[in-house]
């Protein structure tokens, strides 16, 4: 099959399965852009949008719950990050919406149900007529058990909506779990049909020249990329991020070493060096009287930390979900003056513009970990600079400048995607 033949063979390209709704139908609090996203959501019936932060996918996929409850008359759920859930719960409210945090099958009604990753188990997928998947990009943090469970107990839900804003960090090959969650194609298709692989110890897998148009072709059928409203063509102000100063701090030296580290080596000059990078961390909140996040990466740092800086709070993973999901609601309603924790943990999907001071006391390998990070304070609606502060040892490498390459090739690579689909988007819109 040549790539002409293949635009042209249906069972590959996602066909609308929802319903037309009319513009003024849709909540009044959406911008234009949202509304046009939502309606083609709604037509569309099993999408994804791929907006970044602080452009509105928690508003969206409400509305689009909304929207699907109504004609459905179903039950929807939302399956979002622990704290991130009793927060959407909020928004729903702010938006005239009626929705419920749910533990379980039997306290769901007929509308909104909003729930978390971890209680997946104890849902009948056959019960819902829609299912939404709040930043979506963290299933592939879960075992493949979780990723595959989804997938398949909800492959016959009529409606399905994955948002994120990393749907891809620097790996193409991520798209494919979103679109087999469509059920648009399964992965291993998509790889075998748009990608050859690199082989060698990367076991990358690269996007064939000739067929470059039409994977983008395809990607416009079934999901939205939107960095600003300004790249689909919609004159809004506001969507301008604020100034990002990221700054590095050695703690034992003036520049960190060039030598190339293994993973055992970099985590060991970490364990060294922690009591220097965590009393410099406490320096800086202790010395402030604005809110600060902190970043830690290991378990002894994050107990070191919560030790050192006062009024602090730790939210550590053999935390009870009510302390975790208490703690960061009480940190957007600016009660805490610091919150210590992971990217891991907090990481997703919480909107905190109330804060706009943050350290990293440690980093994993993951760009996407830290990007997400950083963008619960640096993201639209932040009305201050927001100032990153990096804190290593010498002995852990060229840590800044590794974040940095990582970033330039992230951009470059959301740029494209949203360069070569926005015109086939803004027909689809």
């Amino acid at each position: 099959m040549n790539y002409k033949e293949f635009l042209q063979n249906k069972r590959f390209v996602l066909e609308s399965s929802g319903f037309d709704i009319a513009k003024d139908q849709l909540n009044s609090m959406l911008y234009d852009f949202q509304k046009d996203i939502v309606r083609w959501a709604l037509k569309k019936g099993k999408a994804c949008i791929f907006a970044d932060c602080g452009l509105g996918k928690t508003p969206m996929q409400l509305s689009w719950a909304h929207q699907v409850h109504k004609h459905t008359g179903g039950k929807i759920l939302i399956l979002a990050p622990l704290a991130v859930a009793s927060q959407t719960r909020r928004e729903a409210e702010k938006f005239g919406y009626s929705a419920k945090v749910v533990d379980q099958q039997s306290d769901c009604i007929d509308g909104i149900n909003i729930t978390n990753y971890e209680k997946l188990d104890r849902f009948v997928a056959n019960e819902f007529v829609g299912i939404v998947l709040d930043e979506s990009s963290i299933l592939k943090s879960y075992s493949g058990k979780v990723r595959t469970a989804i997938i398949q107990n909800f492959h016959d839900i009529p409606y399905k909506l994955a948002c994120t804003a990393t749907p891809a960090p620097n790996d193409y090959m991520e798209l494919g779990n979103h679109s087999e969650f469509c059920g648009v194609m399964t992965r291993p298709e998509m790889l075998s049909m748009f990608f050859v692989h690199d082989g060698g110890e990367t076991s990358k897998w690269r996007l064939k020249g000739h067929a470059e148009s039409v994977f983008w072709q395809w990607m416009a059928s079934w999901a939205v990329f939107i960095g600003n409203p300004r790249d689909l063509g919609y004159e809004k102000n506001g969507f301008d991020l604020p100034e990002l100063n990221v700054n590095q701090i050695i703690v034992d030296g003036d520049e960190p070493t060039m030598d190339t580290l293994t993973l055992t080596k970099r985590r060991q000059a970490r364990k060294e060096s922690i009591g220097l990078r965590c009393s410099t961390a406490a320096d800086l909140v202790n010395d402030s009287e604005e809110q600060w996040l902190v970043w830690c990466d290991l378990n002894d740092e994050s107990s070191l930390l919560h030790s050192m800086i006062d009024e602090s709070v730790e939210v550590k993973g053999s935390d009870k979900p009510e302390h975790k999901k208490d703690s960061m609601l009480s940190f957007s309603d600016g009660n805490i003056k610091a919150l210590v924790t992971k990217p891991k943990i907090a990481g997703f999907g919480m909107n905190w513009q109330n804060c706009h001071n943050m350290i990293f006391v440690g980093l994993s390998d993951s760009y996407e970990a830290y990007y997400q990070a950083v963008r619960r304070c640096w993201r639209f609606g932040q009305g201050k600079p927001v100032n990153v502060y990096i804190i290593i040892s010498a002995k852990e490498g060229c840590v800044k400048d590794n974040i940095e390459q990582k970033q330039a090739k992230d951009e470059v690579m959301k740029s494209k995607m949203i360069e070569l689909t926005k015109e086939i988007t803004k027909k689809e819109l």
